[in-house]
């Protein structure tokens, strides 16, 4: 999968220090991620200086990457939320990548998802096994619809809620 040059540019975005530096340089994003919440939040991270690391399917990635191919065969919305990150190819379906996404997250400082309920726990992959590890790690799970409550088991997009 394609992975974005994040080399400042001559119109630098608000934030930059006098020497050239964001506030977020040197903290590392892993990020379980598709459509819209978690790709915003995290777009909003790399445009203040984190080293993002989208995982994605292998074969389809995130699914917003085809709704159309409006940008060099991508989808204009998917470039718009996708632009300075790094993508990774891991298969979360198997234990080989289960193993590999839990130690890149090991390693990262924040760990942001927006799967469907229930997901990262059925993957090994939820703020009580990760931190066991990496207690440090910031976990951001992102639910339309929390965590307790009648719907909490819902999917949500942005229509829905």
């Amino acid at each position: 999968m394609p992975t974005t040059d994040r080399s400042p540019s001559s119109s630098q975005p608000s934030g930059y220090d006098g020497a050239g530096r964001l506030p977020l340089e040197g903290v590392r994003v892993v990020a379980l991620e598709q459509a819209v919440a978690g790709p915003l939040a995290t777009r909003h991270l790399a445009d203040l200086g984190a080293r993002v690391i989208k995982l994605e399917r292998p074969g389809e990635g995130d699914f917003a990457r085809n709704y159309d191919r409006a940008v060099h065969g991508l989808a204009a919305h998917f470039v718009w939320l996708n632009r300075s990150k790094e993508s990774v190819c891991v298969d979360l379906k198997t234990p080989a990548g289960r193993e590999f996404a839990a130690a890149l997250i090991g390693s990262a400082d924040v760990f942001i998802q927006n799967a469907a309920p229930g997901v990262v726990d059925r993957l090994g992959l939820d703020a009580e096994t990760l931190r066991a590890e990496n207690p440090s790690l910031i976990v951001v799970n992102i639910s339309g619809y929390g965590t307790s409550g009648p719907r909490r088991d819902r999917k949500a997009y942005d229509m829905l809620v």
